[in-house]
């Protein structure tokens, strides 16, 4: 889909701008070629064409002659708009009625339906931002934390995208380079520095690698922490998580095993989402059902990002302890050792476990020590390195095209260490670029456009 073919729309869209259901206020948005014409045909206390930019009007819409509602109409003149197209909005009252009346009647003066996320995409094709910018406002919409909200932030105003862009401008100075050689391969000319074009390429790879390796953390700002919390019966797992979240969340009893299914629920700490599911104990069931939740239990320590290992300080001995941590170490994702109930066994903790490193002691009961553990939840997914402002990957499409670059440039490498032609280490660059293009939408096809956009809410 190019630019061109959205300059020729002769079509004007229309959605609800604000949430489904009944409130105080509903918004509805138009964009396009009519915006002003349907407007002023529905709003006769004004011609719309004919009022300044960015200017907001009180008045009524009608249906010949018959007021619908009492309404607030602010209008955006192309460019200086979000879609960079005439746009109208109109703030009615939020009944599911006067919306849909007032819809239905801008359709029959001649708009349409919006597709979901086709006014962000009109405003992507007119260039009032690219690609990444433009999945970025879906990120700030559906940001529901501080940093979640601080990363969608800084991808919408381009922090990634011009780290992109930079990457891309220096790789395509030397493909011209040696695209150039190819016209004059009868002469045998050099055009490209193979030693500076390495340079850039281990360069560029550096820059990659990193942004590849900040996924794990860029993923769960966006998406949350899924934190698990198991340890054997009655090792307090249950009043853990109360404490955690500051309410009865769950059933707290000293008869082990009360908890046979998952318990769910979220924790902000300093911006970060952590999912916190507390689970059945990890024990030998006495009954089908508990077995199952056992069961169900090892299947979400696969699932998890993070792990709380949770042990009763009083009932636990050092072999216990070390035989559950080995199993630990055979799953993917990281943990913390979590030892309980200190109000009890305080004076024996450190001879008892001396033999194993990075314990966190706690008392979930008295509220011991759970800010500490709370600040070693942060370490543990390496939040300081978000703290320092660097760019951060958080969307999956983003990822793999940054993998696919890497690959590509490793193939332009292992191309100039066994002397290749350069037209094939031409068509190496070439692939490096297209994925990095396909990243800002410098590369992009129609069904990548579609299925993008279409995950957005329509009206956005």
């Amino acid at each position: 889909m190019s630019t061109q073919t959205v300059t020729n729309h002769t079509d004007t869209i229309v959605a609800l701008a604000s949430p489904q259901g009944m409130g105080a206020i509903g918004v509805i948005r138009l964009s396009g070629p009519k915006a002003f014409e349907i407007t002023s045909a529905v709003f006769p206390s004004k011609t719309i064409s004919l009022v300044p930019s960015h200017t907001v009007h009180v008045g009524n819409i009608e249906d010949e002659g018959r007021v619908i509602d009492e309404v607030v109409v602010t209008v955006f003149k192309g460019p200086r708009s979000f879609t960079k197209e005439d746009v109208i909005e109109i703030s009615c009252h939020g009944s599911t009625f006067i919306i849909q009346e007032l819809i239905q009647l801008l359709l029959r003066k001649g708009a349409r339906h919006a597709k979901p996320g086709e006014f962000t995409m009109r405003a992507f094709l007119n260039g009032r931002f690219d690609l990444a910018q433009a999945e970025a406002v879906a990120d700030l919409i559906a940001s529901d934390s501080k940093a979640s909200h601080q990363v969608a932030l800084q991808q919408m105003r381009g922090g990634f995208s011009d780290e992109i862009r930079r990457l891309r401008e220096q790789l395509i100075h030397f493909a011209s380079m040696v695209e150039l050689e190819l016209d004059f391969s009868e002469e045998d000319v050099a055009f490209a520095d193979r030693t500076q074009l390495r340079k850039l390429i281990n360069e560029i790879k550096r820059v990659i690698d990193r942004l590849i390796h900040s996924f794990s953390l860029g993923n769960v700002i966006k998406n949350g922490v899924p934190t698990v919390i198991i340890g054997k019966p009655n090792a307090g797992k249950s009043t853990l998580l109360n404490t955690l979240l500051n309410e009865e969340k769950a059933i707290v009893s000293e008869i082990a095993g009360t908890t046979r299914d998952f318990i769910e629920d979220e924790l902000n700490v300093e911006g970060i989402t952590f999912r916190f599911i507390d689970t059945a104990g990890l024990r030998e069931a006495t009954d089908t059902i508990e077995a199952m939740g056992v069961k169900r239990t090892r299947e979400k320590m696969t699932q998890a990002s993070l792990i709380i290992y949770l042990f009763d300080v009083k009932s636990t001995s050092e072999r216990e302890l070390i035989r559950d941590l080995e199993e630990l170490k055979t799953l993917q994702a990281p943990y913390l050792v979590v030892g309980n109930k200190i109000d009890k066994r305080e004076d024996a903790i450190i001879t008892t476990f001396k033999n194993i490193d990075g314990i966190i002691y706690i008392s979930a009961k008295e509220n011991i020590g759970i800010e500490e553990l709370k600040q070693n939840l942060l370490e543990i997914i390496q939040y300081d390195s978000f703290k320092q402002n660097d760019t951060l990957v958080t969307n999956m499409r983003h990822y793999e095209s940054l993998r696919e670059t890497r690959k590509a440039l490793d193939e332009v490498l292992s191309g100039m260490d066994n002397d290749v032609p350069g037209d094939l280490l031409a068509q190496d660059i070439r692939q490096s670029l297209f994925h990095l293009g396909e990243i800002t939408g410098d590369i992009s096809t129609d069904d990548l456009l579609d299925n993008i956009f279409s995950k957005f809410c329509i009206g956005k």
